[in-house]
């Protein structure tokens, strides 16, 4: 593949586009990105959207719009049967799903193909295989691919004739030791264990939550490796049966199993580890027939060992730091290869070089949480939007000025990425780019950000997926006595200005009304590094209404 424009594209790939017409069953930032990629080829494109995103900005993106419900999720972006409709009566030929939402479904990947559309993704029957944990272990152990110790086959839980044998199983497997859902993801059935005690309701816990979250109530037993770093290979492989690895991304710092800031490539690896896990990887996707793009994730132990976790069968949020690295628009080779196109020369020469990288790419998620208050949401209106540009950054987005961040939907407002020759030059972009921006109206995780990109442990690469529960925690209860001290004072000043209240009654009439004091204190520390300063109105482009 080659990264010209897209007229030279469509010459070396056949004379026209992939597809005529392209469905991006999803929403936000991710939707836009793929309709970039979809306009640049030629294709033209159908959003679709619940009441709540009429005027959102993937509807403006696209070439036309079909209406699928209310907002929840469940009742719109949820409903296959209505994208697939959306699909027919639109003309699309094919269907992107982006990323959640319906994208690992094998149910929904089968309903595209059986209505004659191209679903841009591994097929049905290989996302129903990696979509069962236990049968994706079973099939990459069967390739010779080192798997987490623990349970091949699903632990009974409803039987308690079964109990002291499952006992003696996760005793050997060794503690401390994980209850993980068989068809689930995100840490949802997840639980952790110390000790045999813990065992039987640990299990009767996992299985309810992936019970209620999946419609599987299946959990396994899998051994957790402590301190470990969660790595990942980004795979893209074709219809003749080619499979690479463009490179990898480190993917430690998280909470509650939710990644928060990724980097490509993983610091600290030598070209013959990278070279083993690219193998590994690829060994893992060939053993299930990957076709198109997808993900092969990995712990890293502190004996330099890697263990194999899941393979993601669809786009990730962090493909972008890839991107950058590889040179490789990884949307546009998924439409390619959704089509029945081999790799690209670009993309073998790309991955031939892969164990050698001459770019570090880091991407924070800014998102629509207060990471002082364990990172719990905070929708509401956003005030000034000023994002950072300059040389070597990205920034992927679907909102602005104005834009209300809903509570029916993923917090995600906006990646930020960065690129330079190497890690601490990188770093060095991250804290300008961090700097130059200023969101006000939400709280959201800037203040988390600046902290990352300042912090000398994170620069030293000294990570591990327990990296955030271990150094953010104490910042956390800065951030929020320092609140907390704002509010006071705010809410004191409001009542000595009204001659009468309480700091109470302060906060629900003074200058402070609205969401909490403490809130508006949060929002302040988000913002109080930088001095105000006039910026004229951002003009915005005109809202073409669904058609």
């Amino acid at each position: 593949m080659t990264s010209d424009a897209a007229p030279s594209l469509r010459k070396d790939r056949g004379g026209g586009p992939p597809f005529e017409r392209v469905l991006v069953a999803n929403r936000g930032e991710i939707a836009v990105r793929i309709f970039r990629a979809c306009r640049e080829l030629g294709i033209e494109t159908v959003a679709v959207y619940s009441d709540a995103d009429v005027d959102a900005a993937h509807v403006r993106a696209a070439d036309c719009a079909v209406r699928l419900g209310p907002p929840p999720a469940a009742e719109s972006y949820l409903k296959a049967d209505a994208i697939i409709e959306a699909a027919v009566a639109s003309g699309a030929t094919a269907i992107h799903p982006g990323y959640g939402f319906l994208s690992e479904r094998a149910s929904f990947a089968r309903a595209a193909e059986d209505a004659g559309i191209v679903f841009v993704g591994p097929s049905s029957a290989t996302i129903a295989t990696l979509g069962d944990k236990i049968a994706a272990r079973r099939s990459v152990a069967a390739a010779g691919v080192p798997i987490l110790p623990g349970t091949l086959e699903p632990v009974a839980v409803d039987a308690p004739e079964t109990v002291a044998a499952i006992v003696a199983v996760a005793e050997a497997i060794g503690f401390p030791l994980l209850v993980k859902a068989a068809a689930g993801g995100g840490g949802r059935g997840m639980r952790h264990v110390t000790s045999a005690s813990e065992l039987p309701a640990a299990l009767a816990a996992g299985a309810a939550e992936a019970q209620s979250a999946f419609g599987d109530g299946a959990v396994y037993l899998e051994r957790e490796i402590h301190p470990a770093r969660h790595i990942e290979v980004q795979l893209l492989g074709d219809i003749q049966g080619t499979i690479v690895a463009i490179g990898e991304r480190d993917c430690s710092l998280q909470r509650r199993h939710q990644k928060l800031v990724e980097e490509a490539p993983a610091p600290l690896l030598s070209e013959d580890e990278r070279r083993h896990l690219h193998e590994m990887a690829v060994r893992a996707a060939r053993a299930v027939g990957l076709v198109n793009a997808a993900t092969a994730e990995f712990l890293f132990d502190r004996d330099r060992r890697f263990w194999f976790l899941e393979v993601n069968t669809r786009l990730q949020v962090e493909h972008g730091v890839s991107e950058l690295v590889s040179d490789i628009d990884i949307v546009r080779e998924q439409l390619w290869l959704a089509a029945g196109y081999p790799l690209g020369e670009r993309v073998l020469a790309a991955a031939g070089g892969a164990t050698r990288p001459t770019r570090h790419a880091i991407e924070v998620r800014i998102s629509a949480e207060d990471p002082a208050r364990a990172f719990a949401p905070t929708p509401g209106t956003i005030g000034r939007w000023e994002l950072p540009s300059g040389p070597g950054i990205r920034v992927d987005t679907a909102v602005g000025p104005g834009t209300r961040v809903l509570p029916d939907y993923d917090p995600l407002i906006a990646k930020l990425m960065v690129v330079d020759t190497d890690r601490d030059a990188a770093i060095d972009r991250l804290a300008r780019a961090l700097d130059e921006t200023t969101i006000t109206g939400i709280q959201t995780t800037l203040p988390f950000d600046r902290f990352i990109a300042a912090d000398p442990g994170f620069r030293a690469a000294d990570l591990s997926v327990a990296w955030v529960d271990e150094h953010w925690a104490s910042i956390a209860d800065e951030l929020r006595r320092a609140a907390l001290d704002v509010a006071t004072r705010a809410a004191a000043g409001a009542v000595g200005a009204s001659g009468s209240g309480t700091a109470a009654s302060a906060e629900r009439t003074g200058p402070v009304a609205g969401p909490s004091a403490w809130a508006r204190a949060g929002r302040v520390l988000a913002t109080e590094r930088r001095p105000p300063m006039y910026r004229p109105p951002m003009s915005r482009p005109p809202m073409s209404r669904p058609r």
